[in-house]
């Protein structure tokens, strides 16, 4: 059965993490596909590019990366305690390289007046950002989602690209001693 992340997941006990994400219906992710001749190699650099642009937004760094014909796995390394130094501004700079947001957090980023209201409807929205930004649930799914609808898009399809989670998908790296 399928756990949640935050199940599986202790920042406290490790900030390493092995991930893998499959994909499904005999997609392929990068290479050459022997059965219908077309090569996927281009893909590779989504993903690459991806991981770039997610570095530089989480407080995630990656150890280590490989992608394959039809997974990819990644090896995590995730620093919750550099995203609580943040100020509430690079926490919305940061999310808003992945996502727009509230009108007011536009206007906050852009230096508008904000009265009370609007200022603490900001600084919840950013707190909630904070968190995400050192999640590797969200880093997966800021991963996956762009490059399924690439794919999709590309592949002249609908539907998932991305095999769903399983329980097996996340490990804590062992420690020897």
């Amino acid at each position: 059965m399928t756990k949640p992340r935050s199940m599986l997941i202790s920042l406290e006990d490790t900030p390493y993490y092995h991930v893998v994400s499959r994909c499904v219906r005999r997609s392929f992710l990068c290479g050459m596909d022997a059965f219908s001749g077309k090569s996927f190699e281009h893909r590779r650099q989504w993903i690459a590019d991806r991981l770039k642009l997610l570095t530089s937004a989480f407080s995630i760094e990656i150890a280590s990366y490989a992608i394959m014909s039809n997974h990819y796995h990644l090896v995590l390394c995730a620093d919750d305690r550099a995203a609580q130094q943040w100020g509430m501004r690079e926490v919305l700079e940061r999310w808003s390289l992945l996502f727009s947001g509230p009108p007011e957090v536009q206007d906050y980023l852009s230096e508008k007046p904000l009265d009370d209201t609007a200022m603490r409807s900001v600084s919840a929205y950013a707190e909630q950002c904070r968190s995400r930004l050192c999640s590797i649930s969200w880093f997966m799914r800021c991963i996956n989602e762009p490059i399924a609808r690439m794919a999709n898009k590309e592949d002249n399809c609908t539907g998932p690209f991305v095999k769903e989670r399983a329980g097996g998908s996340i490990q804590k790296p062992s420690v020897a001693g």
